[in-house]
């Protein structure tokens, strides 16, 4: 997605480690158009799939998946990184973040995904799949079937979209980081 993709290399940061900062425009400060023209483009891409259903991690999935949610008019489910105590029929998994390097239980309601939900995953990122291997998770665990993931940006050095495509899913990434190398970023054209 062009406008996406200039967005990046216009206002992304690149720090050590292979970390791209997109926190003036996607996860801290949202831009809203762009937002909108990103889940217009999911919509597009998964128009053929059978799907009831948006499901998304906190925090920064919510923002797209609330948009996909909109225009498909379906609705968004999010995975909560702390167990609430107010929770009831809970489906729990453990998530590694690479990003904060830290473990969550990360949980979702039975009563909000469950047997015969056809679900589309939608998140900010996909670098190793951790937290998509935990919804993966989440969803065998409710006898759920995944329809597809959309990722905002894929960091395909970290391979997460290369493991989730050997599985068979269908996976749509709007921009895709070949690198980070030096802290310059390549995106793939």
């Amino acid at each position: 997605m062009q406008a996406l993709k200039e967005r990046i290399l216009r206002d992304g940061k690149c720090f050590e480690g292979g970390i791209l900062k997109v926190d003036n425009f996607i996860n801290h400060q949202m831009d809203p158009i762009l937002m909108k023209s990103m889940a217009v483009e999911f919509v597009r891409r998964f128009a053929g799939s059978d799907i009831n259903k948006v499901l998304t991690i906190e925090a920064s999935g919510i923002a797209p998946a609330i948009m996909v949610g909109y225009l498909l008019e379906l609705p968004v489910v999010f995975a909560k990184k702390k167990k609430p105590s107010t929770m009831e029929n809970m489906l729990s998994t453990k998530v590694f973040s690479f990003t904060k390097n830290n473990t969550y239980d990360v949980c979702v309601c039975r009563d909000y995904l469950h047997r015969g939900d056809k679900v589309l995953f939608i998140d900010d990122f996909l670098a190793n799949g951790n937290a998509a291997k935990g919804i993966i998770d989440l969803v065998e665990q409710s006898g759920a079937e995944l329809s597809g993931m959309g990722f905002l940006i894929e960091k395909a050095f970290q391979h997460g979209g290369d493991y989730l495509r050997g599985q068979g899913i269908h996976v749509e990434s709007l921009a895709i980081i070949e690198s980070l190398d030096d802290c310059q970023i390549r995106l793939r054209e």
